[in-house]
């Protein structure tokens, strides 16, 4: 009897096991119906939007939104006339200082508005006149703005513009000797002070007393004009470029309630700049929203093959070719590869120099400055350098690695054609960058979750560029208004859909395997293990692949981005080690009904192992064209990726 009891324990038990299994498959399957839902209803309120917009003949496509203050359109609009105490001073300085006829979308009505005693969050591509937001009312004032920027770089960039137009402007940070400190803390509360824009990194503002003080009289003597926080996304924890000494810069709305503050920043969505408002102490700010779009700049991703001198190759050619003595950067992850890259590029007669945060502070200036004056055709630069650089003439933008988010690359990328004239942004794509990032950003808030939408965005084949961008920043965009300037619309029907389902089995299998001898497994690991590489041992207990090794890095990066591997960190005093074990979604694959599929190139290395099935399925392109295929029995999936309908 016992013996009986302890058999249906038994029974029980597997019984149970399988229907929790089955439980969790179908709860992964409901939560992935959720997430289609909720992305439908995305695009339901992102058409409704633009119907609205279609029929709202009163509000222009560059104006402003407006933030929860409760602001009215017509509020707005009377922000946008010329007809303020100020305003003939505007349009003089205008012309006179800074040689511009007219005013950009959002211009007049942000800087109307910060002259009236508005707090104001200015979010505007870069390269579309940020900073005269600031600089313009700056110099039609008696006293001084104090801007908070976060890069010496930045401030320095700001500085040899405003001297080169004539206009005064100072700043302190560590490298200022003490007689120049002492010179700017005087002028701060002269009733006309020498200066006009004060520059200074948020770690000043924390950390010292004596400019804190100095400010607290220059506020009581009506110096203080304003303040302007520039890049201020760096408040926000789930902003892209968080700063922590940004978080203390609350203490000047705090000090300061009458000093009108303006935020401004290339890239926000809308939960981070709610969290700078919070951050910043700015009880009621009006949020202005320029479109985010930059018509002149083609945007193009590139697959880096595992072997870097390929990618130097590539770029040494482009430059000494397409961009024959024009002006660039070439972003790079680390100093190592901002040295290393700039040395093959001198070899090659190419003009380079590196730019990065451990260089000496003379160096960084010098190329800087040689830089802005086309002595150096290209600076290869970690993203050190770059945040407010406004050079107009930059003809190309590449990035040797992966950025950590669409925030980051949009706004690096962003740096190409202020001058309106057409620029290239290209990005090299390659699977061993993906963990090289994600070390940098594991202990960032939702790092990992920004990094791989920046995956997803290098491995889109058939969505416009900028589509994908505006997506992520809330914004409506019609593709044809593209005008074929991303590769995905010049090249649009250049892919086919593939079933790799068993392919990510065979994957899952590598993992399992490891997992049952108690081992960990790093990306390249599993790369070489599926492709067979390693102990003859391991190859007999996994399913080898036949596979190219682009495509089963392809496969990798996708299995890792729709979650069906993470990512497992281990810290050593030394480095940070990336493993790869299964992610939620794996356990879908046990379902025979489930399918993945993946995009890719037609005509590159990537699909050369790519044939028709011989079940007599066919091919999908975008076009929604079909090939037909002969009939007959399906090869094994291990030497062919399988096209689906």
């Amino acid at each position: 009897m016992c013996a009986m009891e302890g058999d249906n324990v038994n029974e029980v038990q597997v019984e149970l096991d399988v229907v929790e299994a089955e439980l969790e498959v179908v709860e992964l399957q409901i939560a992935e119906l959720l997430k289609r839902q909720a992305s439908l209803n995305s695009r339901r309120k992102q058409l409704l939007r633009k119907l609205e917009q279609a029929c709202d003949s009163a509000q222009p496509s560059s104006s402003g939104q407006p933030s929860e203050s409760g602001s009215t359109k017509q509020d707005l609009q009377r922000y946008e006339g010329t007809d303020f105490p100020w305003s003939k001073e505007l349009q003089k300085q205008l012309s006179a200082v800074f040689q511009l006829r007219s005013f950009r979308p959002l211009q007049l009505l942000s800087i109307n508005l910060t002259m009236s005693g508005r707090d104001v969050f200015l979010v505007m591509p870069t390269g579309r006149g940020k900073s005269l937001c600031y600089q313009l009312p700056a110099v039609c004032s008696e006293g001084f703005t104090l801007v908070i920027a976060p890069l010496v770089s930045l401030m320095e960039d700001q500085l040899m513009y405003l001297k080169a137009i004539g206009v005064s402007a100072v700043t302190l940070n560590a490298s200022s000797s003490k007689e120049h400190a002492k010179l700017v803390m005087a002028g701060m509360t002269q009733q006309k002070t020498p200066f006009r824009l004060l520059y200074v990194t948020p770690e000043k503002i924390s950390k010292s007393k004596l400019l804190m003080s100095r400010l607290e009289k220059a506020n009581q003597a009506g110096t203080l004009e304003r303040i302007a926080v520039d890049e201020v996304h760096c408040c926000s924890q789930w902003g892209h470029d968080f700063r922590p000494d940004y978080k203390l810069l609350g203490i000047l709305k705090r000090q300061f309630p009458k000093v009108p503050l303006i935020g401004l920043t290339a890239t926000a969505t809308s939960s981070v700049l709610k969290d700078c408002q919070k951050m910043l102490c700015v009880p009621d700010p009006l949020t202005l929203t320029a479109p985010f779009n930059r018509p002149n700049l083609y945007y193009q991703v590139r697959i880096k093959e595992n072997n870097s001198e390929h990618a130097m190759d590539d770029i040494a050619k482009l430059i000494l070719e397409k961009y024959k003595d024009q002006s660039g950067i070439i972003y790079v992850f680390s100093q190592k590869d901002a040295e290393a890259l700039s040395a093959d590029l001198q070899k090659k007669g190419i003009v380079a120099q590196p730019y990065h945060a451990n260089m000496e502070f003379a160096d960084k200036s010098r190329v800087h400055r040689h830089w802005s004056s086309n002595k150096i055709q290209v600076v290869v630069a970690t993203v050190a350098f770059g945040m407010g650089i406004d050079k107009t003439d930059v003809r190309f933008i590449i990035h040797h690695s992966l950025s950590k988010s669409i925030e980051n690359y949009y706004q690096e990328s962003g740096r190409a054609g202020r001058d309106d004239k057409p620029a290239d942004c290209i990005l090299y794509f390659g699977f061993a960058d993906i963990f090289r990032v994600s070390t940098m950003v594991v202990m960032e808030n939702v790092g990992q979750q920004k990094l791989m939408q920046m995956v997803a965005y290098c491995q889109n084949l058939d969505r416009c560029r900028r589509t994908v961008m505006a997506s992520h920043f809330d914004e409506i965009w019609d593709d044809d208004d593209c005008n074929q300037m991303c590769d995905v619309c010049r090249h649009g029907n250049d892919y086919i859909t593939v079933d790799i389902t068993e392919h990510a089995r065979e994957a899952v299998q590598v993992i399992e395997m490891a997992t049952s001898m108690k081992e960990k497994v790093t990306p390249l690991k599993l790369t070489e293990t599926w492709m067979g590489k390693g102990s003859a041992k391991r190859r007999k207990m996994v399913q080898v692949t036949t596979l190219s090794r682009l495509e089963v890095e392809a496969i990798l990066a996708h299995l890792l981005q729709q979650g069906y591997f993470s990512e497992d960190f281990s810290f050593t005093p030394y480095n940070t080690i990336v493993y790869l074990k299964l992610g939620r979604k794996a356990a879908l694959l046990k379902n025979d009904k489930h399918t993945i599929t993946l995009k890719m190139k037609r005509n590159s290395p990537i699909s050369d192992s790519v044939k028709m099935s011989r079940s007599g399925s066919s091919a999908q392109t975008k076009g929604g064209k079909r090939s037909g295929g002969k009939a007959g029995g399906t090869p094994p999936a291990t030497k062919k990726i399988k096209e689906v309908l």
